[in-house]
C-alpha cells in the first residue's frame, strides 16, 4: 500500500490539473454567456435606448424585462441620453462584450447605420424597437413598433371631432425621427379625407421636448389667432403645448391632441384640459421585441417589420377607468 500512495497522489494531480486547464479554456471563451442554471450559456442581449427617462421607454423596458425573464435571457440596459456619439459608444461597447444580441431606439436614425454595420461584422444581430434606422448602411434583422401612420390617423380623427368641419390646426413636430414622420404622415392624411375643411396652417420642431413645445406653442399663439387645435407628436409636446394655451388664458378654446396617453396626459384628459390622446402600448413593444429575438435565435424566419396597433383614449375613456 505505501508504494500504491505516492502513484495514486501523482494521478490525482494530474487529474486536478487536467480540470483547471479545461474550466480556464471554457470561461475565456464566452465572455457575455454565462453557464446557466442546467450548465447551458444564458443568452446576453444589449440594450440602448434613446431617453431611459422617457415613461413610454420606461415601460417598453419593463415589457422587455419580463420577457427576457421568461426564456432566461440577460438584458444589458443602457441610456444614450439622447446623444448619438454616446449610443454608437454604447454599440462598440456590446461588441466588445461579445453580446448575443443588440436592440437599438436610435437617437438619430440615419447616423445610427455606421454603429449597426460594425456589429453586422462582429456577426451580432442588431434589432430595433420603436424608431427605425434610415441608414443605407448596416442590416437590422427585424423592427418592432407601433403602427404609427395609424396612430397618427387615430390622432386626426380625435382632432376632427374636437374641431368641427373648418378651421386651422398646427402640429408641434419633432421631423428627424422615423416614428414621427409616420404619425404626422397618418395625422395629415386622415385628416384631408375625414375633415377637408381643416387646415394644418404650422409644422414646427419641437424636438419632443416639453420646454421648446411650451416656447414654440407661445409663438404660435401670437402668429394665428384664429387656431383651433394642436397635435403634438408625444405628450411631452402635447403638454408643452398646453402650457403655453393655459398661460394665454385660452385653455378650452383650442383643442390638444397628444399621442403615447402617459399618466399625466391622462390626468390632462379626465379633467378636460386635452381632448385626446392615440394610445402606444410600449410594454407589448418590449415584450414582442424580445419575442423576436428568441425566435431568432431558435432558427425560426422573423418578419422584418413587427406592427403594434395604436388605440385612442379620450376623456370617455378615463371616465370608465375611474
Amino acid at each position: 500500500m505505501k508504494q500504491i500512495r505516492p502513484v495514486a497522489l501523482v494521478l490525482a494531480a494530474a487529474v486536478l490539473a487536467a480540470c483547471s486547464s479545461n474550466t480556464s479554456s471554457s470561461s475565456s471563451s464566452t465572455t457575455a454567456s454565462s453557464p446557466g442554471p442546467q450548465g447551458s450559456a444564458v443568452k446576453t442581449i444589449g440594450v440602448s435606448i434613446q431617453d431611459r427617462e422617457a415613461q413610454f421607454y420606461q415601460d417598453m423596458e419593463s415589457g422587455m424585462q419580463a420577457q427576457a425573464k421568461k426564456y432566461g435571457y440577460k438584458l444589458i440596459v443602457v441610456d444614450a441620453n439622447r446623444d448619438n456619439a454616446k449610443q454608437q459608444s454604447q454599440v462598440e461597447d456590446f461588441i466588445s462584450n461579445k453580446v448575443d444580441a443588440i436592440v437599438l431606439t436610435p437617437y438619430d436614425s440615419t447616423a445610427i447605420g455606421s454603429a449597426i454595420a460594425e456589429a453586422n461584422r462582429a456577426k451580432i444581430p442588431v434589432f430595433t424597437a420603436d424608431i427605425a434606422s434610415t441608414s443605407k448602411l448596416g442590416k437590422v434583422v427585424a423592427h418592432v413598433a407601433s403602427d404609427n401612420v395609424q396612430g397618427g390617423a387615430e390622432a386626426a380623427k380625435l382632432m376632427c371631432k374636437a374641431v368641427g368641419k373648418t378651421g386651422t390646426v398646427a402640429i408641434i413636430d419633432e421631423p428627424e425621427v422615423t416614428s414621427v414622420q409616420d404619425r404626422v404622415k397618418g395625422f395629415r392624411a386622415t385628416l384631408k379625407s375625414t375633415c377637408p375643411g381643416v387646415t394644418v396652417v404650422a409644422d414646427v420642431d419641437a424636438g419632443g421636448q416639453r420646454d421648446k413645445a411650451n416656447q414654440d406653442m407661445s409663438d404660435l399663439l401670437q402668429s394665428n389667432k384664429n387656431l383651433k387645435g394642436v397635435f403634438g407628436i408625444n405628450d411631452d409636446s402635447a403638454l408643452g403645448a398646453l402650457t403655453a394655451i393655459r398661460a394665454a388664458g385660452l385653455n378650452g378654446k383650442i383643442a390638444v391632441v397628444g399621442y403615447d396617453a402617459t399618466p399625466e396626459a391622462r390626468t390632462a384628459i379626465a379633467s378636460g384640459d386635452m381632448y385626446g390622446d392615440a394610445v402606444q402600448h410600449p410594454d407589448q413593444i418590449g415584450k414582442l421585441t424580445i419575442q423576436t429575438i428568441h425566435d431568432y435565435f431558435a432558427g425560426k424566419k422573423v418578419q422584418p417589420v413587427v406592427h403594434v396597433p395604436v388605440g385612442s383614449f379620450t376623456q370617455a375613456d378615463a371616465k370608465k377607468a375611474q
